[in-house]
């Protein structure tokens, strides 16, 4: 079959050599690069050229008849006059491009008199309403002529962040110099949040992953989530200085007190060894999510945390809209989701055991356990309650950045 890469050949070709070449050469021409390209050739050139099939296939019956009769008329010098044979539709329809434009152009999207607001722009959809329109097209050559427009087949990129804050940059000058100032003290400096959701049981997973030919991991064609395994939760911390996280994969709701018991964990079973002086725990969160800065319960929760462990916690957010921007993402769970591409995970241990053998040659370490407890939702934090906190926030932007001392 014809490559890719040599259509996009002869379509560099053409443009170089079409000018010099009358009809007959041209559609000779492109007969001998159809029949070099071989199986698929013919609509390779047709594609690349813009030439109807009908043509190229010409052009090889005339180059075959020329070899084998030397006197054939088609080797013959008359050429068709200037100007001959059947114009192009654009020729004969003034007004298609301009009605083509205003179907695929971004800047009618959403326009209510438009016949594709609501459908997919596909060729075939295009062609339709062209022809609603009193064109006479087919979805082929609304795709030939998309493309000497200078269109192609794109997917959605995400770019867009929303309406920046005005202290966005300051607040990540300030998380930057808390984090600097806690790390030369030898203190903790950690990054939380939590991974999405995943679906357990024999699931398609992005990626690919090596198997033997022919036999490809067999997995539900649909999506249905299994009222037994459900899906699970993983809230991940990640230790800035060291390289290391710790993740527990819930399997009940992701609410702040889930979050906070996986601080705890995190401190219990790796913190407090690595930092065994440490007056201190500042953690760097997104401002959204069970660990929300407006989040009450996640304020109380952490005064439970800091007066359990003695310690001082410092929580910096980041601004809205900036949350990939939070080390834990890019550091962390990206490994994770690379490190399981391409399998199913048929079962929470099969979920537990690749985020806890996910490493990188840099040095990442993670370990990881399934949090089997159950975590209600709709949990109100009266104002009596929330007075008891012994919270103290910073001058700068005290709702996003505060510390939470033990009460004892």
């Amino acid at each position: 079959m014809a490559t890719t890469k040599a259509t996009a050949t002869v379509r560099e070709k053409y443009p170089s050599l079409s000018p010099i070449m009358d009809e007959r050469l041209r559609r000779r021409w492109a007969a001998s690069e159809a029949q070099a390209l071989g199986w698929g050739g013919i609509s390779a050139v047709a594609e690349a050229t813009g030439l109807s099939l009908n043509t190229v296939r010409m052009g090889i019956a005339e180059n075959r008849s020329s070899r084998a009769d030397p006197d054939d008329p088609a080797n013959g010098p008359r050429v068709r006059r200037p100007g001959g044979g059947r114009k192009r539709l654009v020729q004969r329809d003034d007004t298609l491009l301009t009605d083509l434009e205003a179907l695929v152009n971004p800047a009618t999207r959403g326009d209510p008199q438009s016949p594709l607001r609501w459908t997919s722009k596909s060729t075939r959809n295009l062609a339709d309403a062209l022809v609603a329109l009193g064109h006479q097209v087919s979805h082929q050559t609304v795709a030939r002529l998309l493309q000497a427009a200078g269109y192609n087949l794109q997917v959605n990129r995400k770019t867009r962040e929303g309406a920046s804050h005005p202290d966005r940059d300051a607040q990540f000058r300030y998380i930057a110099a808390q984090v600097r100032s806690f790390q030369r003290r030898g203190q903790p400096v950690v990054s939380v949040d939590t991974k999405k959701k995943e679906l357990v049981g024999d699931f398609k997973n992005a990626g690919r992953e090596w198997q033997p030919e022919g036999s490809p991991e067999e997995v539900r064609c649909k999506d249905f989530k299994d009222k037994e395994l459900g899906k699970v939760a993983p809230y991940g911390v990640y230790d800035q200085t060291t390289d290391e996280g710790w993740v527990s994969v819930g399997i009940d709701h992701d609410t702040a007190e889930f979050a906070t018991e996986t601080l705890r964990r995190w401190w219990s079973h790796m913190g407090i060894r690595v930092y065994p002086g440490a007056t201190g725990l500042p953690v760097t969160a997104d401002g959204g999510g069970s660990n929300s800065n407006r989040s009450r319960l996640w304020k109380v929760a952490l005064q439970g945390l800091a007066d359990e462990i003695g310690l001082r916690i410092t929580v910096c957010h980041f601004p809205p809209g900036t949350s990939k921007w939070n080390k834990i993402e890019h550091r962390m769970f990206c490994h994770i989701t690379e490190n399981w591409r391409g399998r199913p995970l048929v079962s929470r241990a099969v979920v537990v055991n690749l985020i806890g053998n996910t490493k990188t040659e840099a040095g990442l370490r993670i370990n990881a356990e399934l949090d089997t407890n159950t975590y209600k939702t709709g949990l109100k934090v009266t104002d009596e309650e929330f007075a008891t906190i012994k919270l103290t926030k910073s001058k700068f932007h005290g709702d996003w950045n505060y510390t939470i001392s033990p009460r004892q």
